[in-house]
């Protein structure tokens, strides 16, 4: 049987298009998200710390695809509008994404969702691919994060304060994932090769 994301291996027969199985998953993918953002390194000269959220993000695109991986950090976004304490640092509120480092957070949607796509695509199923994938991703979010910070620092500075620190650790985040993926499906092929 040939899958399209992780989410639909994991689905019981009965459940891959079950309202409740799509609900939770979304839920959790929100929740691990939240639990990577705790992850957090304050930067002195920057707005924007250091996390695991932009791991959080690349794994849940490619785990539960498009549709699910976006809508899972628009819930994680929306969870930290309405006050609970997702966000790095344990920061609350509309005023997170209305700051400085807002872009970041709206970029997570999209990174998902782009991610989602090209793993729905099969870019998930080898390290190289899987890698161009979570780099495209990662490109997305530092894209709306930048430009988001622009307005309030300059471009100049924005690529000094919400790019260039983070490039290190991306490479890192990238290799990990990419890394993760490809091993999973080898584990999903010999269990319904059974």
């Amino acid at each position: 049987m040939t899958y399209t994301t992780y989410a639909d291996a994991w689905a019981p027969a009965s459940g891959r298009r079950s309202a409740a199985y799509n609900i939770g998953l979304i839920l959790a993918g929100s929740v691990l998200v939240a639990l990577c953002a705790q992850v957090a390194i304050p930067l002195p000269f920057s707005p924007v710390p250091v996390t695991g959220q932009t791991f959080g993000v690349l794994l849940v695109g490619a785990l539960l695809g498009s549709r699910r991986g976006a809508l899972a950090l628009l819930t994680y976004v929306v969870e930290g509008i309405a006050g609970l304490p997702v966000f790095a640092l344990g920061k609350v509120g509309p005023a997170i994404l209305l700051g400085p480092t807002g872009g970041y957070l709206v970029g997570f949607i999209a990174a998902a969702w782009l991610v989602g796509y090209l793993s729905e695509r099969g870019m998930d199923r080898r390290l190289w691919s899987s890698v161009v994938s979570m780099t495209a991703g990662t490109a997305v979010i530092l894209f709306f994060g930048v430009t988001w910070l622009c307005p309030f620092t300059g471009l100049g500075s924005a690529l000094a304060l919400g790019c260039f620190p983070f490039l290190p650790g991306a490479v890192a985040k990238i290799l990990l994932a990419a890394a993760l993926l490809p091993a999973g499906w080898k584990l999903i092929g010999r269990r319904s090769s059974r």
